[in-house]
């Protein structure tokens, strides 16, 4: 039997045994938040309704209107307009289109904006602080592009503050390819070598590659004095008056302070038609010079469209042996390597194109090693069929006369040799 005293510890244990102890206390749990979703992304942009061509008047006057009712020009100044002639937008060439493009445009601003004064594009003319509009005028695939069977025409007219250089309108429009002349007007049918000067590419850029805001190409404005001058040389020729047009190149060349292939064709031709040949294969010689320079140089053989032989008109083959000669002579003489390439247009099966034209830069490149046979190692001959053409409507006449030139293309030698 315990004691008194051990019974009495034993309750006092009993007692804490039934005691809680206190508990740490416990952190309320943090709220549960719901995750939220990303936001959703925008809506795409609508995309641009579809560009539907019209007749060419009524696209040449689409374009205008856009260009003279959205200038940015003061509404109370009454400016001077000079056209800078359109081109087409692929060659530089200016047509019976181009040429009918400016006339419609120059009528449309004398009939609704009286405050916009079109003048003649002259060296005089360009001293009166004027406006100057370009232009192209650009053959296009059902998709907008420069390449395939052109479908449409796409306008692009810009019109530029000569005295800040910078632009203050543009107009765009798409025309039908009905009633479309194509035809390149005499100056750039008859010249021997094409090729776009990078005062042509200034012009097109200022036209093609800007907006409203933007600068002019710093070169087109450094040589407009020049242009102006080609453009008066241009229209002698075109009008027939030979000697006039000389005396134009002259003022054009000293202006440029350097050749330009437009100016070198010009006097080349304008020599031609005077009947100083010799006075014109030196300038031929310049012209194949200049390309060489540059790597590159296109000129205009005529073929028989489907056919490796010139055209049979002595007038217009009957020089050939003379440019051949200067291509051999002067290529020679600076140790180029060339690859020789030709081109068809659209007018036959693809397959077929690229053989007719490899045949037609292997012909060439005969002729050439024949002039000058140490060129024999160094040439190469190429043919693209169709794939380059510039006017692409597979007429084989002369509009698309172009299509069916031979380029000649500086490579390197050592490649070449590899």
């Amino acid at each position: 039997m315990p004691t008194p005293r051990l019974a009495a510890l034993l309750v006092l244990l009993g007692l804490f045994a039934c005691v809680t102890p206190p508990q740490a206390p416990v952190a309320p749990a943090p709220p549960v938040v719901a995750e939220s979703a990303p936001p959703a992304p925008p809506p795409p942009p609508p995309a641009p309704p579809p560009v539907v061509p019209v007749p060419f008047d009524d696209a040449v006057a689409k374009a205008a209107d856009t260009l003279f009712s959205g200038a940015k020009v003061p509404p109370d100044e009454r400016r001077i307009v000079l056209i800078d002639p359109l081109i087409d937008g692929m060659t530089g060439e200016q047509t019976q289109a181009t040429r009918t493009m400016e006339s419609h445009i120059t009528q449309i601003v004398r009939e609704r904006y009286p405050r916009f004064d079109v003048q003649p594009f002259s060296v005089e003319n360009l001293k009166k602080s004027p406006l100057i509009l370009v232009g192209t005028f650009t053959g296009v695939n059902k998709d907008g592009k420069t390449e395939g069977t052109r479908e449409a025409f796409r306008i692009c007219l810009a019109l530029a503050d000569l005295d800040n250089r910078v632009l203050v309108g543009k107009g765009t429009a798409r025309a039908k390819p009905e009633n479309v002349d194509l035809t390149p007007l005499p100056y750039f049918r008859d010249s021997p070598a094409w090729g776009l000067d990078p005062v042509t590419e200034g012009y097109i850029k200022t036209c093609q590659a800007s907006k409203p805001g933007d600068p002019m190409d710093p070169l087109y404005v450094a040589r407009v004095v020049s242009a102006a001058s080609v453009q008066q040389a241009i229209s002698a020729y075109n009008a027939g008056h030979y000697r006039e047009s000389l005396n134009f190149y002259a003022v054009a060349m000293r202006a440029a302070a350097g050749d330009e292939l437009r100016i070198l064709n010009g006097v080349y031709l304008a020599n031609i038609k005077l009947g100083q040949k010799h006075a014109a294969q030196l300038v031929f010689g310049r012209i194949v010079d200049f390309g060489l320079d540059r790597k590159r140089l296109a000129v205009k053989f005529l073929f028989k469209p489907g056919s490796t032989a010139f055209w049979p008109d002595p007038k217009v083959s009957g020089i050939y042996p003379v440019w051949l000669k200067e291509i051999a002579t002067r290529s020679d003489k600076q140790q180029a390597c060339l690859e020789i390439v030709g081109h068809t247009s659209r007018s036959g099966p693809e397959p077929v194109n690229e053989r007719i034209s490899l045949l037609r830069a292997e012909l060439i490149k005969g002729k050439l090693d024949t002039d000058a046979p140490s060129l024999r190692a160094r040439t190469i001959a190429n043919g693209v069929g169709s794939r380059e053409n510039l006017i692409g409507n597979g007429q084989d006449n002369i509009t698309d006369m172009l299509d069916r030139r031979v380029s000649f293309r500086v490579i390197d030698c050592g490649a070449k040799a590899g």
